[in-house]
């Protein structure tokens, strides 16, 4: 047998019987195995190394020595998580797609239920704290969609691991700490500490630190328990609020619509003027309506650009933003407890040809993929690796961008083509 070269000519190649070859890959099979097993003790040695370091630093900040030996006796690290802190979607994903998913007809009509059932807890939190219910509530349905998706990863791992790899460890570490005081005073058993890849647990998702500060025991049990108590998870994200800076009776903001050949050099949630400035400008509620009067400053967010949609928004807005620093995030919590109230969709249009799907449409593309035979798990609306590829794959089968997201037209074409 001959192969030809990249110039051309032609050399011998010589074949290995299958029984030696065979026996060839066994044999490299044994190393490779050391090789995996020697770097995993490293991995671990070099983890057992960071704790030990750490554990001086806790107890100077108030963690026993019982505890902190205790709840990290068994800890290994969790690699996953260092490559989530580039990746968070409020960063990474397009308004209309990220909005789609989060603010849909599913979620509200799941969040009046929650409004009827919990009224009487939330007519006590209004009270206490100033803050509307339709707020934190939306809050509420944003972080847990309502308590359902707390998150699976175990703190004490995930914020370890970030306390010794990656950047921001400091941060981190700070986390850490305060998990395990959080454990030490009996707030939350460890083993219901669990949350997202950084540290956010419980039914409004508030970091260790923030839980410290801000928690508070609404429903009288001497705890104060953000993963088994819904009166002090929707307490504490009205306190949380409050301290942010949230005004009783302002709006966060509304939708606006720009004059034709609008200069938005000026736009930017921190640039507030008065509402009688952005009148002289020539703007207007969306709906025609001109902006209120008074004394109230508004900064002009838009979000994806002068031919989306326009918001004027308030210090309120500012409040929220506060609650993870990602304006696309703040929006998500505005424009649902706008739904809530009984308010609609934006009336201005994202600036896509390709609109994203609601989590019903994500689970009807997810079916639509595994009828064709991909193998991607239940269809259950999350947009992971497994729906990417296969995305990728039929959108080349169909003739489209094959970038492995989950759109209108990506759904609309597997549907002709059921």
């Amino acid at each position: 047998m001959k192969i030809r070269t990249r110039f051309g000519s032609t050399q011998p190649v010589t074949t290995v019987p299958f029984h030696r070859l065979r026996r060839s890959l066994a044999a490299l099979a044994v190393p490779l195995a050391l090789i995996c097993s020697s770097a995993r003790a490293a991995e671990d040695a070099g983890f057992a190394s960071c704790l030990s370091q750490l554990r001086p630093e806790a107890i100077a900040k108030g963690v026993s020595a019982a505890t902190f030996d205790a709840q990290t006796a068994t800890l290994v690290p969790d690699m996953a998580v260092i490559g989530f802190l580039d990746a968070q979607p409020e960063f990474v994903t397009p308004i209309w797609d990220y909005l789609a998913a989060l603010v849909d007809d599913e979620r509200v009509a799941d969040g009046r239920d929650m409004l009827a059932r919990w009224d009487e807890v939330l007519t006590r939190v209004e009270a206490a704290y100033g803050v509307d219910r339709a707020t934190v509530v939306a809050v509420w349905g944003v972080e847990s969609n309502f308590g359902r998706n707390f998150g699976a990863r175990p703190l004490l791992t995930s914020l370890s691991t970030l306390s010794c790899y990656g950047r921001r460890q400091a941060y981190f570490r700070g986390e850490f700490f305060t998990t395990l005081k959080i454990i030490q005073e009996g707030h939350v058993a460890p083993e219901r500490l669990t949350g997202s890849w950084a540290g956010a647990f419980g039914h409004t998702q508030f970091m260790p630190s923030t839980f410290m500060r801000l928690a508070v025991d609404f429903d009288g049990d001497g705890r104060r328990d953000l993963v088994d108590s819904v009166p002090d998870a929707l307490a504490s994200t009205a306190n949380f609020l409050k301290r942010a800076g949230w005004r009783s009776g302002d709006p966060w903001g509304f939708e606006v619509r720009l004059p034709p050949g609008f200069d938005a050099s000026s736009a930017g949630r921190r640039n507030k003027q008065p509402m009688s400035d952005w009148a002289a400008r020539g703007i207007s509620r969306v709906d025609g309506s001109p902006l209120p009067a008074g004394a109230m400053s508004a900064g002009l967010l838009l979000p994806a650009g002068a031919q989306g949609p326009a918001f004027l928004v308030t210090r309120n807005f500012d409040a929220l933003y506060s609650y993870n620093a990602a304006e696309s995030y703040a929006l998500a919590i505005a424009h649902l407890s706008d739904r809530l109230r009984g308010g609609g969709a934006f009336a201005t249009p994202w600036p896509t040809d390709d609109a994203g799907l609601s989590r019903a449409e994500r689970r009807e593309l997810q079916q639509l993929l595994i009828a064709r035979g991909f193998d991607i798990g239940e269809p259950d609306g999350m947009i992971g690796a497994r729906t990417r590829e296969a995305l990728q794959t039929v959108q080349r089968q169909i003739g489209l961008k094959p970038d492995g997201r989950a759109g209108q037209k990506t759904l609309h074409a597997l549907r002709e083509q059921r």
